[in-house]
């Protein structure tokens, strides 16, 4: 067996000391609602029982007499999220799967879900993070009717599949999956759609032709084919272990899918408390997996939301991971798929390639992985290092091989560069992250004046105007999650193309975030303490020299903020519902510890 890197098994044992008293506590804590609910026949009184399956039809006779496991479905259902689409069909095929294997199957509860890429520049962004935790209290309402012996969790995007993780560890003691929809067809070419969008940010293309283009990559149900947090969701899950294998990128609608729908329903009724299998995912959910989902992504080039997220759900588990652990796995984490926008590829054509099983596969025997984790959609992380296939119409998992094609994939003895998609930079300034993979080595390191601004918008106004023709670190403060919820600031990236490929040396520096699909121009995003209450941000002036380089490690300016006031913050905006949010913003959390109120509050 493969011996764990040295680094890796350094910055596991460090998570797991760090987290001793927290994990500690969180297993005590589900040992003890374990035992409590061990028989829901006898922990619900009769009316409670009946008034549970009282809508159950066929099933009411297994569930009340428990015959078998009855499994909870959280489901994320909308169908204007083109990847939650697909999911109105699988409840009643999950009911039927599940009594296939003498199990029951109801949905407990919904969550909402909401789409950066439809609020991206809109009032509504400002909801997008805090959905998360509204994601997690909403499965956790669910859940909390102690009907269920496993939990089948239908989600996909940015912050639904953290959020439904965080609420179900606090159900840890029941097993769970997460069952995938699947990435919709590709549509029109990455390359196409950043020149539109960048004509269109000069003025040289209309609205009607940006619309088409748009219409064109974002065609039809699944999900959309960039390796953002959505697509980068589904790679964690697999190396967590937290799918039936190489669920994650198998298109809607196909026998294959539908396959592996069935098979999670099988595998939750197998690993629940009365088989001789079980698996809680509070014993799935440990550090060692968290430093997986964190290896996978760095090795992936996924999204900078992770960031956020990773601390986030791991503390939902009792367990403390920060930037530091992650910059230093993604030194030692080499880059070995190019996937848009670190690439041309879309996951279509990365699943072509190999997919996560050829990842899986390259990380395993790197010993850049943990092997040993506990899993609950295969018998060992070794079955996540393959790839599924319908054998005569029965579902069967066949050996990757070599990469499908070089420029997408490649071993980690030979990748697209030696270290991972992400580094920390810090000084006084705070903490923040660059991702490195998509942008050109050359651009890693940027000195140059500050331009400050308040929001995305007032950045797009002065590009407009012409203000913005020199090197220049465009600074936007005062989006935070305390600010106004930490929105992605998505409008930005077509005008510092424009600025980057006119040959200008260009930066970005916030303490909001970008989209998952945060692109070519060096970007210090993240940044910690936030400007809201005081943070060095907030004490930035025009023309400060600031130097951002992720060579260095690097996040300063010559400016000396301690003589300096901090800059007030702008007055939080009504409408579109933000200010029944003001509850979230007020208790938030700073971004390294994952920007949640929920987990603050409930001293997390």
């Amino acid at each position: 067996m493969t011996r764990i890197h040295p680094t890796v098994e350094r910055v596991t044992d460090r998570i797991i000391e760090r987290s001793r008293d927290s994990r500690r506590a969180y297993l005590s804590l589900m040992a003890e609602e374990g035992d409590r609910h061990r028989d829901r026949n006898t922990a619900l009184p009769c009316s409670n029982l009946a008034h549970g399956f009282a809508a159950a039809g066929e099933d009411k006779a297994s569930i009340a007499t428990r015959q078998g496991p009855n499994i909870g479905i959280i489901t994320a259902y909308n169908d204007t999220i083109s990847a939650h689409q697909p999911y109105a069909a699988f409840p009643p095929q999950m009911k039927v799967w599940a009594r296939e294997v003498g199990a029951t199957a109801q949905v407990a509860g919904a969550t909402p879900a909401m789409c950066d890429g439809v609020t991206q520049g809109q009032a509504g962004m400002e909801l997008s993070l805090f959905s998360r935790d509204v994601i997690a209290l909403s499965a956790a309402v669910g859940l909390s009717h102690a009907m269920y012996d496993a939990v089948a969790l239908l989600g996909i995007c940015d912050k639904i599949v953290p959020g439904l993780l965080m609420g179900a560890l606090r159900f840890g003691w029941l097993p769970a999956l997460f069952v995938p929809g699947g990435p919709m067809p590709t549509g029109l070419g990455n390359k196409e759609k950043q020149k539109v969008r960048q004509l269109y940010a000069q003025g040289k293309a209309t609205r009607a032709e940006l619309l088409e283009m748009e219409s064109q990559c974002y065609h039809t149900s699944g999900t959309c084919t960039f390796y953002g947090t959505a697509n980068s969701n589904q790679m964690m899950m697999e190396l967590m272990g937290l799918h039936v294998p190489g669920a994650a990128f198998i298109p809607p609608g196909t026998p294959l899918r539908q396959a592996l729908t069935r098979a999670a329903v099988h595998r939750l009724s197998a690993i629940t408390r009365d088989g001789n299998d079980y698996r809680p995912l509070s014993a799935c959910v440990d550090e060692k997996a968290i430093v997986n989902a964190a290896v996978g992504l760095l090795a992936t080039g996924g999204s900078t939301n992770h960031a956020i997220h990773i601390p986030a759900f791991a503390r939902a588990a009792g367990v403390r991971i920060d930037w530091t652990d992650m910059a230093e796995l993604s030194h030692v984490t080499p880059l070995i798929a190019r996937v848009y926008p670190n690439g041309t590829a879309d996951v279509n054509q990365f699943q072509d390639a190999g997919g996560i099983g050829f990842v899986t596969r390259q990380l395993i025997d790197a010993g850049l992985i943990h092997r040993d984790i506990v899993t609950a959609g295969g018998d060992s992380l070794d079955d996540f290092a393959q790839e599924p296939w319908l054998d005569e119409g029965e579902l069967a998992w066949r050996a990757c091989g070599t990469s499908g094609d070089e420029t997408v994939l490649r071993t980690a003895s030979d990748p697209f560069q030696p270290d991972g998609g992400m580094r920390l930079v810090e000084g006084n300034l705070g903490r923040a992250c660059f991702k490195t993979s998509a942008v050109e080595p050359e651009r890693w390191t940027i000195e140059a004046p500050a331009r400050v601004f308040e929001s995305q918008h007032a950045v797009a106004q002065a590009f407009t105007a012409g203000e913005l023709d020199g090197d220049v670190v465009i600074v936007v403060r005062f989006q935070g999650p305390r600010a106004n919820g930490m929105p992605e600031l998505h409008t930005l990236t077509p005008v510092l193309g424009v600025m980057q490929d006119r040959g200008q040396k260009v930066a970005l520096v916030t303490d909001g975030r970008m989209s998952g699909a945060s692109g070519k121009v060096p970007m210090a995003i993240h940044c910690s303490p936030e400007a809201n209450g005081g943070g060095p941000l907030s004490r930035l002036r025009d023309g400060d020299l600031i130097r951002v380089s992720a060579d260095e490690g690097v996040l300063s300016t010559a400016a000396d903020l301690a003589l300096r006031d901090p800059a007030p913050a702008p007055e939080a905006q009504m409408g579109t519902a933000r200010e029944l949010f003001a509850m979230f913003r007020a208790d938030a959390d700073e971004a390294e510890r994952g920007g949640s109120a929920m987990l603050a509050a409930a001293g997390l």
